[in-house]
């Protein structure tokens, strides 16, 4: 019987990689300030995102008071460029993220992102924050192709299949609920991350095969499954 090794890390973006919760906010504010609705709040924001930004804006909406969402569709025409001048601000990666990352490369183990983000503000957090060519494969959100956003599965198939990697030999790593869903529909061990948008409880609601509270537990993780310096 063949013995299985993690050769490729799949990651969520936001709450996982990054923290970009106060680009959110802002975007998210200038929205709804156009209709003199209130400021929405990091932790409203961390609970409103993870499933897109069409879901963002309608829950948002309807927290500040909009429920008939009657500035819906005004808002979905206006937050993309709204939040193309907003999706840098504050963005930075989590502690420990890159030394885990400069791990992957090390033991050359692929890695990849995963985001309902749009996929060309997507490549802005990424590259911004990570430079070019840090990752082996960057997907933002990419329906126009066909492949549904998270929870759906899709994008995992997407990238296994680009990368020639099997459901047994991927790691994802995500920091809600819609991830721990991503992983369990995709048939690949997930990874909750503590250090998100979301706690604990709601992670391990989900059964994932791991919760970490910080990226060197993922180095170990991999180390342990793959038998890194048991020489």
């Amino acid at each position: 019987m063949a013995i299985i090794m993690y050769k490729c890390c799949i990651f969520d973006l936001d709450g996982t990689l990054v923290n970009s919760i106060y680009a959110i906010q802002k975007s998210v504010d200038l929205t709804l300030e156009q209709w003199g609705m209130r400021p929405v709040s990091v932790e409203e924001c961390k609970v409103f995102v993870g499933d897109g930004y069409k879901k963002l804006l309608e829950r948002a909406l309807k927290a500040c008071g909009d429920e008939g969402l009657d500035h819906y569709q005004e808002a979905l025409e206006q937050y993309p460029d709204i939040f193309k001048g907003c999706c840098m601000y504050r963005v930075d990666a989590y502690d420990g993220i890159r030394e885990m990352l400069a791990f992957l490369n090390e033991h050359n183990i692929l890695s990849a992102v995963l985001s309902n983000k749009p996929h060309p503000r997507t490549l802005d957090n990424v590259e911004g924050v990570f430079g070019k060519g840090c990752f082996d494969l960057v997907y933002g959100e990419r329906e126009d192709k066909g492949i549904r956003k998270k929870p759906a599965p899709d994008g995992v198939w997407a990238i296994m299949k680009e990368l020639g990697v099997t459901g047994e030999e991927v790691l994802y790593l995500g920091d809600t609920n819609t991830d721990m869903r991503t992983g369990k529909h995709a048939g690949v061990d997930t990874v909750g991350v503590t250090w998100g948008f979301r706690d604990r409880k709601e992670l391990e609601e989900f059964a994932p095969r791991f919760v970490v509270d910080h990226p060197s537990q993922v180095i170990q993780i991999i180390k342990d499954v793959n038998g890194i310096g048991q020489e």
